[in-house]
C-alpha cells in the first residue's frame, strides 16, 4: 500500500511536471528558541532536510517555504502568540515545534482548532500527548518510555529505593506515574520521597532540599530536568557531598541528550561516575554524511560560534528534527499531487465561541489531510524507522552511558524485546548476554556499584521499638526491662541474640537503641497490629520481638525473612498407649500382609508337593492324605519342623529360599510384638483439632495473641478460649484438665517443651503463617540485607547454639512425643522384594519340572494326544501318567515296583491310592512277558484301553525297545 502511494506521488508529479504547472507553494512554520543550544541545532538540522528533499525530488508537487519563528522556551505565552499569528496571518499547513512540552500544549490546542497539525520533535513529556490533543503528533520518544530502562537498571545493580529530583512542573512531574508503573512491575524498587524543585529555584532553596535528601537512608537518585537546572542541581549535590562514592546518579534523557551544552566544568566535578538513558541513534554513512552538511549550515547560520561549540550542540533532537521536516514534507507532497486545490481554496471560518483572537482563526482545509499523510508515513530516517503509533514516534532502543570525563562513555543498551544487553544487534535486539553491561567507573573511581542506601548522617541511630511487657516464663525468648541506674531500656532473649548476631553479618556498621513498647510501669502502648503500624507513621525505625508475619501487618511495613519455623500447632497431654488387648497377636502385621504371607505358605507346600509327588513316598497316598501333607508341611517351615525329606534338587532350592523368607518374616514379627508389649507407647489425648471444635472442650492460648481470632475463625466459640500468660500457667491447666490443648505459636510452644516435655506432645501444624520477622518501613533496604543474613545466620552453627542456649536441647526429652501414635505394624511393601524372590524361584522350578516332564512322555503324550477326542479325557489321562510312581527314581531303587519293572519280581507298580477304583490292589499288573496290560478290575472302558495299548509290545517289525520304557520316561 504504502509503495503504491509513493508510485501515486511520483506519477502525478511527472504529470504535473509535463503540464507545464509549477509546483505549489506549501508554508511551515517553525517555532523555537534560537537562542538555545537545542533551537539553534534543530534550525540547522531543518534547513539541511529542506535542501535535501528538494534535491532529491526536484519535480514534487509541493515547494516547502520554511516560516521560522523565535519564541523564548520559557515564555508559554509568546510561543501561544507566534503560533496564532503563523495560523491566522501565514495560514500555515503545519507547525514544527515548539521547544518545550508546556509551550507545545497551549500551541496544540491552537492547532486543534484551526485544523493544522503541530508536529513536535522536542516536546517529550506524556502531559502533551496525541491522546489529549488529536492535531498534535509527537516526533521524538516520549519521556514515559524511559520507565521501563530505569526499572531495569535499579532491578541490575539491586537498588530497593530510589528518589526521583525532578523541575516542578509538567515536564518534569509526568515522569513519575510511568516510573512507579516501571518500577512495580518489575520488582521490589519504591520512590520512599520526591523531590520537586522549581525551575526559578534559587541555590540555597535547592541546597536546602539535597540537604533533606542527605538525611534518608537512600542515595541513589534519577534526575529529570532541563540542563540548565540540572546543572544548578548537581552544583549543589557536589557541594552537600551527594556525588561522592556510595552515591548513584541517574540521567533522564533531558540531561543525558544534552551533556555537550553543559559546561564542561560541571561534567567533570559533580557528574563523574553518572548513568545516563538517552534515545540510540546508530552511526551510520548516512548520519555521518548528515553531520558533516549540518555542522557548514550551523555554523552558516551562527558564524559567531565555533566548530567545537557546534559539536557539543548536536544533541538526539538534531536528529529527529531532521527526519520530522521529511516526514511533514513528503506528507505535503503526497497530499497536494492527490489534490492542489486545497491550497487554492480560503480557510473556513471558525464558528468557536473562543476569544475575538482565536475566533478569528480560519479552519485549514490541507491540515486534517496533511494530518492523516503524516501519521501514515513510513520510511527510513537517520534516526532509524521512523513510524509513528497512535501519533507518537515509535523508540526501538536506548543507549547507556557513564559519564567519566567531559564525555560519556558507551555500556550498553536498553530494548524492549532483549532489556539490558551489552551488545546491540545490527536488527535493534539485545545480545543473548541479557541483564549485562560493560563496565561502569562509579563515583570516586569505584568499579562496585553503590548499594543505593546508608545509614542517615549526623549522627542518628535507628530507633528499634521492643514489644512489651513481656508474659512471665517466655524471657527465655524476649526479655525486657530497664537498667535502674541509667533508666535505659536492658532487652536480652532469643530474639534480641538472632537480631544481633544478624546485625554483625551486614557488611558496614548499623548504629541502633533499644525503646520500649511499654513504659515503666509495665503499661503496653498497644497490641502488635498498633505497634506494626507505629512504624509505618515513623514514630520507629524498625521492630525487633516476636512479630508474626501476617499479611494485614505487611500493609503498613516489610518484614524480613522469617527466624523461627512458623504455624500454629498445639499441646496436649499424652497417655501409656501399650495395649493389653486378646488380639494384639495379630497387630504386627498389616492385614495384608498376614494374607500374603498364608498364600505364600499355600503356594510354597504345592509347589513342593508337585516336585515330590512321582518319587517320594511322604508325597503320596490317598488325596486327604496329601493335602493334609501339604499344609502340615508349608506351615510347618514356621517353627522349622517338617519332617517329610526333600529328595529332588529343585525342591531343595525352593525350600531354601522360603525358609529365608520364612526366618526374616518371623523375626520381624517377634521384634515388632515385643515392642507392642514392652515398650511404653505415647499417645495424645487429642489426635485433631476439630475434635475440640465438636465436643467444645476449653482451649488455652497466650493472652494479647493474634490465636484468639484464628480460633475464631476456625470454628472454636469464644466460651472454650482461656488466655494464659506462662509456661506454667499452661502446664497447671492441662495437668488439672483445665484445658483439653493449649493452641499457640510453635516458638511458644517449644519454650513450654523446654520445661515441661514428659507428659505432654505437640501436634501437627495447625495453621501455616509465615513465622517471625523483623519490621521495617515500607521500601528499607535494611529488609533485604538483613533477609540474607538471617539466611546466613540459620545456615551456621551458631544459630543452633543460639537456639540450644535459650530453648535448650528438646531432642533430649525424655518422652518428646510426636504428636500422634505411630503405626508399628510391618506391612507388604516391606517383604514385597523377598516375595517376589521366592515367587519366582518356585515358579521357575515348576516350569523346568513340567518341561522335563512333558520332554520325557512326549511319545505317550502324543498318544493319548491323538487317541482321546475331549479335552477332559485328555487332561484325566496326563493326570494319571503324571501320578504314576518314577520307578526309575533313586528313590524307589530298591522298591518291590522298581524290581518287577526290571524283571525281578511280580508285584504291581500301581497309582497313588487315590486313584484305585476297584480297590486296594494297583491297578497295574506287571507280567514277566512283553506286554504290560491293564488289570481287569477296572473298567473297560476307551481311556482304559488306549492306556492299554499306549504300554502293549511294539510290533513284530518294530526295533526292540527296553520293555518298561514307558513308565521309566
Amino acid at each position: 500500500m504504502k509503495k503504491l502511494i509513493h508510485s501515486l506521488v511520483l506519477l502525478l508529479s511527472f504529470a504535473v511536471a509535463a503540464s507545464g504547472q509549477s509546483p505549489a507553494t506549501v508554508k511551515v512554520g517553525f517555532i523555537m528558541d534560537l537562542t538555545t543550544p537545542v533551537g539553534r541545532g534543530t534550525l540547522a538540522a531543518v534547513y539541511v532536510a529542506l535542501s535535501d528533499f528538494h534535491a532529491a525530488r526536484p519535480e514534487t508537487a509541493a515547494r516547502i517555504e520554511l516560516l521560522r519563528r523565535h519564541s523564548p522556551r520559557s515564555d508559554d505565552i509568546d510561543a501561544a502568540s507566534t503560533a496564532l499569528d503563523l495560523l491566522s496571518n501565514d495560514q500555515v499547513a503545519a507547525i514544527l515545534g515548539p521547544q518545550t512540552s508546556a509551550s507545545a500544549a497551549f500551541v496544540a490546542d491552537l492547532g486543534a482548532r484551526a485544523r493544522v497539525p503541530v508536529v513536535s520533535f522536542s516536546a517529550t513529556s506524556p502531559s502533551v500527548s496525541p491522546a489529549l490533543s488529536p492535531f498534535f503528533i509527537r516526533a521524538s520518544p516520549s519521556d514515559a518510555s524511559m520507565g521501563p530502562v530505569i526499572a531495569a537498571l535499579a532491578l541490575q545493580f539491586s537498588w530497593r529505593r530510589i528518589v526521583p529530583i525532578y523541575e516542578d512542573s509538567d515536564f518534569g512531574s509526568s515522569l513519575l506515574p510511568n516510573l512507579v508503573d516501571a518500577f512495580s512491575a518489575s520488582g521490589d524498587t519504591r520512590i520512599p520521597y520526591r523531590c520537586p524543585i522549581p525551575a526559578a529555584a534559587t541555590d540555597d532553596r535547592i541546597g536546602e532540599e539535597l540537604y533533606r535528601l542527605k538525611t534518608l537512608q537512600t542515595r541513589v537518585f534519577v534526575l529529570h530536568a532541563p540542563s540548565a537546572l540540572a546543572s544548578r542541581i548537581l552544583s549543589a549535590a557536589t557541594a552537600a557531598g551527594m556525588t561522592d562514592e556510595d552515591y548513584a546518579w541517574i540521567l533522564t534523557a533531558a540531561v543525558a541528550g544534552q551533556l555537550g551544552s553543559i559546561n564542561p566544568a560541571i561534567v567533570l566535578d559533580s557528574m563523574q561516575g553518572a548513568i545516563g538513558v538517552r534515545p540510540f541513534i546508530r552511526r551510520t554513512k548516512r548520519v555521518r554524511d548528515f553531520e558533516y552538511r549540518w555542522r557548514l549550515e550551523f555554523l552558516k547560520q551562527n558564524p559567531n560560534l565555533t566548530s567545537d561549540i557546534a559539536a557539543d550542540e548536536l544533541s538526539p533532537f538534531v536528529y529527529y528534527a531532521y527526519d520530522t521536516f521529511w516526514a511533514v514534507a513528503t506528507a505535503a507532497d503526497t497530499v497536494i499531487a492527490a489534490d492542489s486545490s486545497l491550497l487554492k481554496a480560503p480557510p473556513s471560518r471558525n464558528q468557536s465561541s473562543a476569544p475575538a483572537e482565536i475566533s478569528r482563526l480560519g479552519v485549514s482545509d490541507i491540515g486534517p489531510k496533511l494530518l492523516e499523510s503524516i501519521r501514515e508515513i513510513d520510511f527510513d530516517g537517520i534516526t532509524g524507522r521512523f513510524s509513528l503509533i497512535d501519533g507518537e514516534l515509535n523508540v526501538s532502543a536506548f543507549q547507556i552511558v557513564n559519564v567519566n570525563g567531559e564525555r560519556a562513555r558507551e555500556v550498553g543498551f536498553w530494548t524492549p524485546s532483549a532489556g539490558l544487553s551489552r551488545i546491540l544487534k545490527s536488527g535493534g535486539g539485545g545480545s543473548t548476554e541479557r541483564g549485562s553491561l560493560g563496565p561502569v567507573i562509579w563515583s570516586g573511581e569505584s568499579m562496585a556499584p553503590p548499594k543505593g542506601w546508608e545509614v542517615p548522617t549526623g549522627g542518628e541511630k535507628l530507633r528499634i521499638a521492643v514489644p512489651g511487657p513481656v508474659d512471665p516464663g517466655f524471657q527465655s525468648f524476649l526479655s525486657l526491662g530497664w537498667d535502674p541506674d541509667t533508666g535505659k531500656v536492658v532487652v536480652g532473649g532469643y530474639v534480641i541474640e538472632v537480631f544481633e548476631a544478624c546485625v554483625r553479618r551486614l557488611p558496614y556498621a548499623l548504629p541502633l537503641e533499644y525503646i520500649s513498647w511499654a513504659n515503666v510501669s509495665g503499661k503496653s502502648g498497644g497490641d502488635y497490629n498498633a505497634l506494626v503500624k507505629a512504624v509505618s507513621d515513623q514514630k520507629f525505625d524498625g521492630v525487633v520481638g516476636d512479630v508474626t508475619i501476617t499479611w494485614n501487618r505487611s500493609e503498613y511495613a516489610d518484614f524480613t525473612f522469617p527466624y523461627t519455623i512458623s504455624g500454629v500447632s498445639m499441646v496436649v497431654p499424652v497417655r501409656n498407649a501399650r495395649s493389653h488387648r486378646a488380639w494384639i497377636f495379630l497387630d504386627p502385621l498389616t492385614t495384608d500382609l498376614w494374607l500374603a504371607s498364608g498364600a505364600f505358605f499355600l503356594f510354597t507346600g504345592v509347589v513342593v508337593w508337585f516336585l515330590e509327588h512321582r518319587i517320594n513316598r511322604d508325597f503320596r497316598g490317598p488325596p486327604s492324605h496329601q493335602l493334609g501333607t501339604v499344609f502340615y508341611f508349608s506351615f510347618s517351615t514356621l517353627v522349622f519342623a517338617h519332617k517329610e525329606a526333600i529328595t529332588t534338587n529343585l525342591s531343595r532350592l525352593v525350600l531354601t529360599i522360603w525358609v529365608f523368607v520364612v526366618l526374616i518374616l518371623t523375626s520381624s514379627y517377634t521384634a515388632s510384638l515385643t515392642s507392642m508389649l514392652t515398650v511404653r507407647q505415647f499417645q495424645p489425648t487429642i489426635t485433631d483439632f476439630r475434635q475440640l471444635i465438636d465436643t467444645r472442650k476449653p482451649v488455652g492460648y497466650l493472652r494479647h495473641s493474634f490465636v484468639k481470632g484464628l480460633l475464631l475463625n476456625m470454628g472454636f466459640h469464644e466460651t472454650q478460649l482461656l488466655p494464659y500468660k506462662s509456661p506454667q500457667a499452661y502446664k497447671d491447666a492441662l495437668s488439672n484438665g483445665t484445658v483439653a490443648a493449649i493452641i499457640d505459636e510453635i516458638p511458644y510452644l517449644k519454650v513450654f517443651l523446654k520445661y515441661f516435655c514428659d507428659n505432654f506432645t505437640m501436634g501437627s501444624i495447625l495453621y501455616k503463617t509465615s513465622g517471625f520477622g523483623f519490621v521495617f518501613p515500607k521500601g528499607s533496604s535494611l529488609v533485604p540485607d538483613l533477609s540474607r543474613a538471617i539466611l546466613n545466620l540459620t545456615e551456621s552453627q551458631e544459630m543452633i547454639e543460639i537456639e540450644r542456649r535459650w530453648f535448650g536441647d528438646l531432642s533430649s526429652c525424655p518422652n518428646p512425643g510426636s504428636g500422634s501414635l505411630s503405626s508399628n505394624s510391618l506391612d507388604l511393601n516391606s517383604f514385597y522384594g523377598l516375595f517376589l524372590i521366592t515367587g519366582v524361584i518356585s515358579v521357575l522350578a515348576v516350569l523346568i519340572y513340567a518341561i522335563s516332564f512333558f520332554y520325557r512322555y512326549r511319545d505317550s503324550l502324543a498318544g493319548i494326544g491323538a487317541r482321546e477326542k475331549t479335552l477332559r479325557r485328555r487332561m484325566t489321562s496326563v493326570a494319571k501318567l503324571y501320578d504314576q510312581k518314577d520307578l526309575h527314581s533313586h528313590t524307589f531303587k530298591n522298591s518291590p515296583e522298581a524290581a518287577a519293572v526290571h524283571g525281578r519280581g511280580d508285584t504291581g507298580a500301581g497309582t497313588s491310592p487315590g486313584f484305585d477304583v476297584a480297590g486296594s490292589e494297583s491297578p497295574f499288573t506287571i507280567t514277566p512277558g512283553t506286554e504290560i496290560s491293564l488289570s481287569q478290575e477296572l473298567d473297560a472302558s476307551p481311556a482304559d484301553t488306549s492306556l492299554s495299548q499306549e504300554f502293549a509290545a511294539p510290533p513284530a517289525n518294530t526295533p526292540a525297545r527296553n520293555e518298561t520304557e514307558g513308565l521309566a520316561r
